[in-house]
């Protein structure tokens, strides 16, 4: 039988990534709760994308990758799940960069509940419309949902591939550095809608960002060359006497 602590939606236990013999997540044990918003900190190569890479394997497109250790999601072996197509389902992903695929806004909503089989139009719409609306976007495209959807600004875009992730009814939302190329406004139209997703599922956000990490997360965790070097409360990790130094540092700009 399956068992996971009912608190945690994903437990990861001495995960250790390597690339051609370069190690780049080390022995690293880390716990996501359930409908919390963990932020991810750290500099870069620090192994933050390969974590979420991890987690719904896409970490086996990459040659050479070896991965060792344990990650469970709702105390199932990630690695031992047959079917990757469905796991990937559950876990929705937002990378750095918008990538709109060659369709209209409409079809880039509603192609994965296609391929879910979902074909009634009523159904599709309403998923579509439900998913624009969940990532702040409805009211600037719902005239025009068949302009292509690389016409968009980069902001809508960025918001588009969020409504994508959202269409596949993820329990888990990954995103890596979504506000890269998303400017300060739209930044913070998407960290409201965040913040009211984290109520419907797990959310772990990848950030250069402090303030960001600061603003949203429950908890915040530091990578720093591979190694977790701290995961608290955002009220600890922030503050004047984290449980490492280099925490602190961090944090204050000293490095990274």
């Amino acid at each position: 039988m399956i068992r996971a602590h009912p608190a945690n939606k994903i437990e990861i236990a001495g995960l250790t990534v390597s690339y051609g013999g370069k190690t780049v997540l080390q022995d690293l044990d880390l716990e996501v709760r359930r409908n919390e918003i963990l932020a991810i900190i750290g500099p870069a190569n620090s192994g933050k994308t390969t974590l979420l890479k991890c987690i719904n394997r896409t970490i086996e497109f990459i040659p050479g990758a070896r991965v060792r250790g344990s990650i469970k999601i709702d105390g199932e072996e990630v690695h031992q799940i047959r079917d990757v197509f469905r796991l990937r389902r559950r876990i929705g992903m937002v990378f750095p960069l918008p990538v709109g695929l060659p369709m209209t806004v409409h079809d880039n909503v509603a192609y994965a509940p296609r391929l879910m089989g979902i074909r009634g139009r009523t159904e599709l719409e309403a998923i579509v419309e439900k998913c624009l609306r969940q990532a702040a976007l409805w009211d600037e495209v719902k005239d025009r949902l068949k302009t292509l959807g690389t016409k968009l600004s980069g902001g809508q875009q960025q918001r588009l591939t969020i409504a994508r992730a959202l269409s596949h009814r993820p329990e888990i939302l990954c995103l890596d550095e979504f506000s890269i190329a998303v400017d300060p406004v739209t930044t913070m139209r998407i960290e409201d809608v965040l913040l009211e997703l984290k109520s419907e599922m797990t959310i772990i956000l990848v950030t250069n960002l402090v303030q960001q990490a600061r603003r949203l997360g429950d908890r915040t965790a530091f990578l720093n060359n591979g190694n977790l070097v701290e995961v608290d409360r955002n009220e600890v990790v922030f503050s004047d006497q984290p449980a490492n130094r280099l925490t602190y540092e961090y944090v204050q700009g000293v490095f990274g």
